[in-house]
Formats: structure tokens, sequence, C-alpha cells
């Protein structure tokens, strides 16, 4: 026997005898007794599986993704997939990469018709079009590493501008001075806000910025191989470089390598982020731990919570920080006049 038989039978719809063998409140009591009155007399026996997958589908989240590090979005997947199977939500996940922002408008518009809620990692985090699309359409969002809060959707993000003003401390107190730096992607926030810290600490030092430091990249391995060369190309080379993110650093590691530089006996690299590609080069990169994974899993969280409240007339919108964390590896040490008792280069 199949749940239609029943509904035959009883003279309701599939969904309303779905309602009474799930225990539904929103049933009429005359209708709840014809439907049970139905199941017993053809003896029916409910799929526990389907009922299992229905009522995953009312907490159906969607991650998209259109980020170009590799390491980060593992990282995000992790996250994401542990707090999915901790809360037994069922996880879409959709690749944008080839969209533009007519095509990202169509998406997000046909995505509100079949999940209950939605994250957004960097870049589609700021991306107007596709807030708007889900904000219009009810579905809760939640932006992830995002530089700024957006009052109409929900964060968990890191105050980039402290931890960027925090890991350039870091570098001054180790006795550099000329100290450049490679911008992560213009698309997003948290690019400028890893630029202002960095020029705020340099600022509280007493050193006045030099154009020739700053290099534009996009968060990518060969965006920092390209910008790192021009950095080393410059007659008075850095003595350190601080990459937006991981996948910078690294290639600013190969290039130094490639020149014959130590790194850091004759250069100093930091990065930003602490993703698998920290600590798949050597040395291994001091940088800035963004707690990637488990802002995905706090997102998920966040999103089921939203989600059980839909039906109230009020709406909640959480800003959620996380710690940030300076992780000290082999790639930063005094510049080398300094490191040989003399007066700091730069």
């Amino acid at each position: 026997m199949t749940i239609d038989d029943v509904a035959a039978l009883a003279k309701v719809s599939a969904m309303t005898v779905s309602r009474v063998v799930n225990g539904h409140s929103k049933v009429r009591d005359s209708t709840r007794e014809r439907v049970l009155h139905a199941v017993q007399e053809l003896g029916y026996i409910p799929n526990l599986a389907a009922s299992s997958l229905a009522a995953a589908q009312d907490a159906r989240i969607a991650l998209i993704y259109t980020n170009p590090s590799a390491a980060y979005l593992r990282e995000l997947l992790l996250g994401a997939l542990r707090g999915s199977a901790r809360t037994a939500s069922q996880l879409v996940i959709e690749d944008w990469d080839e969209l533009d922002a007519n095509g990202d408008r169509k998406a997000a518009r046909a995505l509100a018709k079949s999940v209950a809620g939605v994250i957004l990692p960097p870049p589609l985090c700021e991306s107007k079009v596709v807030i708007e699309e889900l904000v219009d359409a009810g579905v809760p969002v939640v932006a992830i590493a995002s530089g700024r809060f957006n009052h109409d959707i929900s964060s968990v993000r890191i105050d980039d501008y402290l931890a960027s003003r925090e890991i350039t401390e870091y570098l001054l107190t180790s006795g550099h001075a000329r100290i450049a730096f490679v911008k992560g992607h213009p698309n997003q926030t948290a690019s400028t806000r890893r630029f202002e810290g960095y020029q705020a600490a340099l600022k509280e030092a007493g050193i006045a910025p030099d154009p020739a430091l700053v290099q534009q990249g996009y968060f990518t391995y060969r965006s920092g191989l390209e910008a790192v060369e021009k950095l080393l190309s410059l007659k008075r080379p850095p003595t350190a470089i601080f990459a937006s993110n991981d996948d910078m650093a690294s290639a600013a590691i190969s290039v130094a390598h490639r020149r014959g530089l130590d790194v850091p006996r004759d250069l100093s690299i930091v990065g930003f982020d602490d993703t698998s590609a920290a600590t798949t080069v050597w040395p291994e990169l001091t940088t800035v731990r963004q707690p990637i994974a488990s802002m995905a899993d706090s997102a998920i969280d966040i999103l089921q919570r939203t989600i059980r409240r839909k039906e109230s007339e009020t709406k909640v919108v959480v800003d959620h920080v996380v710690a940030h964390q300076l992780i000290k590896r082999g790639s930063v040490a005094p510049p080398p006049a300094t490191a040989s008792g003399g007066k700091p280069r730069g």
C-alpha cells in the first residue's frame, strides 16, 4: 500500500496523509480521524526513509562558492559538512564560477525556490544582486568572512582590520621598517580592511607609506607571483612582505627561492587565513588564523535557528565576530643587518 492509496480512501491529498502520519498539528480532527482509519484499514506502513528525506528538505541549506583558493574552499567545505551532519541538514553545494552578474541573479532566484537557507562565502557574501534576490524571496542568508556587516543578512566574520594591524606590528617589532603589502581582490571589503590595518600599524610606528611597496593581488597564487616579482625587482626591495592570503604568501616564498633568497634570513614573509597552504611550503608561514571551518559550522547553526524562527514576525540578524589568532612559524626573522648585529636595512 502507498500513501496515494490512503489518500484516495480518505478522500484527502497525499500531503494531508503525510502531515497526519508525521504528527503535524495543523490538521482538522475529523480529517485526522478519517486518515488514521484509512491507514488502519489498508495496513499502510509509512516509509521512514522518505519521511526523513522530506524533513531534511525543510532544512535544505545551500553553500555557493566562486572562491579561487582551493585551500580556502577546502576549509569552508569541511566546516559546512560538519555542521550539516551535526544538525541533520541537507547541504546543497553549487559552483557559480562561470556566471556573470545577470547569471548570478537568475541562479539566486531559482535557488530561493528550493532551499530554506543560504551560506555565502567570499566574494558572493557581498554581491548586492544575489543578496537582494534571496532577501526579497524571504530566504535566510549568512555571509562568511565579509569585511563589513550587512544589516539585511547575518554574518560570521573576524575583525580583518585588527588582525592585519596585529601581524604588521609583529613584523615591525621584529625590526622591519620596509614592509611590502600584496592586496587582496578589490571586489571584497575584507581586502580593504586588511590594507587599512597594515597602513594603521605603519602610521603608528611613524613610517611614511611608500606606494612602490604596495602591489595588487587577487587572492590567487599566480597573482602573488606577479606582485612579488615586481616588489623584489625594486632598487630598494622590501625586507618583509605581507600577502593578504596564504596562497599569495606561498607564491612569495616561491619567487624568493627562485631568486636565491633565503626565507627568512634575507626576506620575511607572512600570510593570512592559516589554510593548508601555510604548512605545505618551506619554511612554514607565519600567518593570521581565520577559523574558516568553524565559521562555516557556525553559519549552519545560525541558519537553523533562523529557519525555525521564520514564522515569527520578528526578524533577527546576527553579526558573529569570531576571534583570530597570530600564528608564528618559521617565515619571519629580523632584517639581515639586524640579525648580524648591525644597523637595520631599509
